[in-house]
């Protein structure tokens, strides 16, 4: 598949570091399964990817974190 943003880029399959911000909070969730542009590096999650990293976003959120790492363990 070629890579909508570049249009010189191959997606391959690869792990990502996602990082959520929102109210001066930072969650940063490592490990994240993605679609990853050979060249630009832009990247892709899928629905019941993108449903993950968001759920883990607001737990981190409602936590009151300011700050918080953590990877993503998918099924």
């Amino acid at each position: 598949m070629e890579c909508v943003i570049c249009k010189a880029g191959n997606m391959y399959e690869g792990k990502v570091t996602v990082t959520l911000e929102k109210n001066g909070s930072i969650i940063l969730i490592k490990e994240v399964p993605a679609h990853v542009c050979d060249v630009c590096e832009h990247y892709y999650l899928d629905e019941q990817t993108t449903g993950e990293v968001l759920k883990r976003g607001t737990e981190g959120l409602l936590k009151g974190a300011e700050l918080e790492v953590m990877k993503l363990k998918v099924a």
